[in-house]
């Protein structure tokens, strides 16, 4: 999450919670897309961690970039640990690890995504490369220990990981060393919501396959192809996972909202300070009866930021999440974008997804989520494998990228972004897969040459 919300209007009861979420909805012609990305910082001269503090640490970066974008700072005990750019909506801010994320403005198409991605990138690359620092574009750090991975001076992430090895044996895993790649999408009313999150749900193991790309953990490869999303499965079963009851009759916003009640707080902020309540109850505080803080009434910036600490497969907040992805090179990081706006932002494209889908299990959908990472494509559900299921859903989207035509000033519409999706399908190997080909072969059995090949 780029910075929390501020926002200190009481909440009345948890009608006003549904609503909340429900206002997010929005006509056909206002949706947009937001693409969300983080890449993991290193050392160019030595493949070493960056750290928050020094001349050349991540810090840093961010003071030069507040210089060059003129973005507003977000800063946490005085510290600046994140930008926001007050008139297109985009922020920059950190993972716990030092993982440097870009949260993308919600934008008209792929192409202004793919804009926005270039100058990015470019103007991180002019604050770090002068401090002989790149980035990997794979979704797991591939060298470095736990132990030897900085901590970011947020105080969120305090608490948190005092939190997640009480609930999950890979919690600090995720946080630590993790970097993925996410899509927001918007919907315009509650039955078009839940559509589009069944749907997402479904398909996040696909996602996961199509873009696995975190094989190696600690020097060597770790067992599979997406190391990433094989740790989400032991982080925190109480706020992860599939969502089976958003298939059941009845699905709605309020439904969602039970299910976030039902997760434990992690921490009620309070003008600058992070006040420890893991593991507490959001309905204590929404009767002002909270045991950390007696007669405190809930805001809705505690319920916005209560929800932006849930990770199941698709988050729903005022708009939905794809959270099944590894990050990658800059193509496919506007590819994952384009799939689901191909999919969404089209009656019959989402009508054949739902189709596509249709039939799946509850039981074949986990079974399809704890398989996928180890087997990406050659992972199956209902007979058929994920490489057949790609096929038919990047041919949905690309229909629904057509018809919606969308072009370019070359006169190319976004269908051109699904390129390298369909390459990793029309061969069935996945990224990780070339990667331990390469670590076998040419790498001589080490991951020092993905400094150089698997960078953004």
């Amino acid at each position: 999450m780029a910075r929390d919300v501020v926002d200190s209007e009481l909440i009345e009861s948890k009608r006003d919670l549904i609503e909340w979420i429900a206002a997010g909805a929005k006509p056909k012609e206002q949706f947009r897309v937001g693409a969300e990305h983080e890449k993991i910082p290193f050392y160019v001269a030595d493949h070493s961690p960056v750290p928050y503090e020094g001349q050349r640490g991540i810090g840093a970066i961010l003071h030069a970039l507040k210089a060059s974008l003129g973005w507003e700072p977000i800063e946490d005990d005085g510290k600046l640990i994140g930008l926001y750019d007050g008139e297109g909506g985009g922020a920059i801010s950190l993972e716990p690890g030092g993982q440097f994320e870009l949260s993308g403005a919600p934008v008209d198409d792929i192409h202004a995504t793919a804009a926005e991605l270039e100058a990015h990138l470019k103007a991180v690359h002019a604050a770090a490369g002068p401090l002989g620092i790149g980035f990997l574009s794979l979704g797991m750090s591939p060298k470095w220990t736990r132990d030897q991975t900085p901590v970011m001076p947020k105080s969120r992430y305090r608490i948190m990981t005092a939190y997640m090895p009480k609930v999950g044996s890979r919690g600090l895993d995720m946080m630590y060393r993790t970097a993925t790649v996410q899509a927001n999408l918007d919907f315009c009313s509650e039955a078009d919501m839940v559509a589009k999150l069944r749907v997402g749900l479904a398909l996040q193991p696909l996602f996961t396959a199509l873009f696995a790309n975190s094989p190696f953990t600690d020097g060597k490869p770790n067992g599979v192809l997406s190391a990433r999303s094989q740790i989400w499965l032991d982080t925190d079963r109480a706020r992860t996972g599939m969502l089976p009851f958003a298939f059941e009759p009845g699905m709605g916003y309020e439904r969602y909202v039970d299910y976030a009640l039902n997760v434990p707080m992690y921490f009620i902020k309070r003008g600058d300070v992070y006040h420890d309540v893991a593991g507490s109850n959001f309905r204590d505080l929404l009767a002002g009866k909270h045991p950390a803080l007696p007669g405190e009434r809930a805001t809705l910036s505690d319920w916005a930021n209560h929800l932006s600490t849930i990770f199941p497969e698709v988050r729903l907040k005022r708009y939905l999440e794809m959270r099944g992805a590894d990050v990658g090179p800059p193509e496919r990081i506007a590819a994952l974008a384009a799939l689901v706006v191909g999919l969404y932002y089209d009656a019959s494209a989402l009508e054949g997804a739902l189709e596509l889908i249709k039939g799946w299990s509850a039981e074949a959908r986990q079974q399809l989520r704890d398989t996928s990472p180890r087997l990406g494509l050659k992972a199956q559900i209902d007979g058929r494998s994920l490489r057949e299921v790609a096929r038919d859903a990047l041919a949905l989207s690309r229909a629904g990228l057509r018809r919606r035509a969308r072009k370019n000033a070359a006169g190319a519409d976004e269908t051109l972004y699904l390129a390298p999706l369909e390459a990793i399908v029309e061969a069935g190997r996945t990224s990780a897969e070339i990667w331990l080909e390469r670590y076998e072969g040419p790498w001589g059995k080490s991951v020092e040459p993905a400094f150089l090949e698997a960078t953004l």
